[in-house]
């Protein structure tokens, strides 16, 4: 079998794919990943051949609501070029949905690690069910404006998101995480974190004169930034904070907080030696935490965030970070009683051990092969 790996080649898309198609190509297949040239050296770390893009604003996350057209232009080259009998893509890459339904074959998409539209039935209530139907209608206006630029027919599904499913969709979570009697659509199912990422060159020093906490932050979505509550939250504390900024702007750390910051291409080394993850909530971090055995302390800004955040806190992983504003006293208070709770930490090694044991590549490369049947 000849696979096709077109993810987004953002760290938190690209590992994920790149899981895959290791086990994919252990199992003998070939494997292409396609890829800008910041993303060739981790896909060549994983032991896979790189199809290069010409556009790397194609394959980035930051651009998905605007670069779809020249997506689908990358990915349908790629497929003349290398004749692969299946896709397998992110979330949010419509440049590529489209290019596997102009080809005629099937496409896996991986996605995060809760569902993020709606549910055929159950799990929701009013608010959510309405914020679950307003991010599906803003997905399918992007996807249908590739759709269109693609000269494709419109298409008439009887569920709205069929399109934005492929023929499999993958969630890198476990059920536990999604609303109790949540009923996912046909084509969805849980196959587990679906981790790797890089070796890091050598271990990262750390002073131990304080435990330490872990930060990853996320988009802001036009929401408070996290920067000055990591400021109180960490001056004059019992924690020092090991930061990463990912895709978020220039740090904004105060002079005498308790902060270390920097960018990374890993976390898990660092994950593991921390009594607790900081995280407005998206699925890397989370699920490093809880793959490691740490409680979470959240704060949501949009989209993915607020979801997770909410199945971290039904779940009994995680507590909530004071709102912005809120003392810096109570916000140390959330540190040191998130890293201290036995109950969290209990429940989120719980929670780890399902994700761990669940076999997640061999799960996703089955349903690789089984969408070429």
């Amino acid at each position: 079998m000849n696979v096709l790996l077109c993810p987004l080649n953002d760290p938190g898309y690209l590992y994920p794919a790149l899981a895959v198609g290791r086990e994919l190509r252990r199992r003998a297949h070939t494997v292409h990943v396609l890829a800008e040239p910041r993303a060739a050296p981790p896909a060549t770390a994983a032991g896979l051949e790189v199809s290069a893009v010409t556009d790397a604003t194609a394959v980035s996350v930051a651009h998905w609501t605007v670069r779809g057209p020249e997506q689908y232009t990358e990915v349908a080259r790629a497929v003349r070029r290398l004749r692969p009998d299946v896709l397998v893509t992110s979330v949010l890459c419509h440049g590529a949905l489209v290019a596997a339904e102009a080809a005629g074959l099937p496409v896996v998409v991986l996605g995060l690690t809760a569902h993020l539209w709606p549910y055929r039935d159950g799990g929701a209530g009013p608010a959510d069910a309405h914020d679950r139907g307003w991010r599906l209608t803003e997905t399918l206006k992007h996807y249908r404006a590739v759709r269109a630029a693609a000269g494709l027919a419109p298409r008439h599904d009887r569920f709205p998101d069929t399109p934005l499913l492929g023929t499999t969709f993958l969630l890198r979570g476990h059920p536990v995480l999604e609303p109790v009697g949540a009923e996912l659509p046909p084509a969805v199912r849980h196959v587990g974190p679906c981790w790797w990422e890089p070796e890091p060159s050598s271990a990262e020093p750390l002073p131990d004169s304080k435990p330490l906490a872990y930060v990853h932050l996320g988009r802001t979505f036009g929401g408070a930034s996290l920067w000055p509550r990591l400021n109180a939250a960490f001056t004059s504390g019992t924690y020092r904070a090991v930061v990463e900024l990912g895709r978020s702007g220039a740090p904004e750390a105060a002079a005498d907080a308790d902060l270390i910051v920097g960018r990374r291409p890993w976390m898990g080394p660092l994950v593991d030696r921390v009594d607790l993850v900081l995280t407005n909530a998206t699925s890397a971090p989370v699920l490093a935490a809880l793959l490691h055995g740490k409680p979470l302390l959240v704060a949501p800004n949009g989209s993915e965030q607020q979801v997770l955040a909410a199945a971290c806190l039904r779940a009994g992983v995680a507590r909530r970070l004071p709102e912005a504003g809120a003392p810096a006293a109570e916000l140390r208070a959330a540190v040191e009683a998130t890293a201290c709770d036995p109950r969290l930490r209990a429940r989120a090694e719980e929670i780890g051990g399902l994700l761990a044991e669940g076999k997640s590549e061999t799960r996703a490369a089955d349903a690789v092969e089984s969408a070429t049947r």
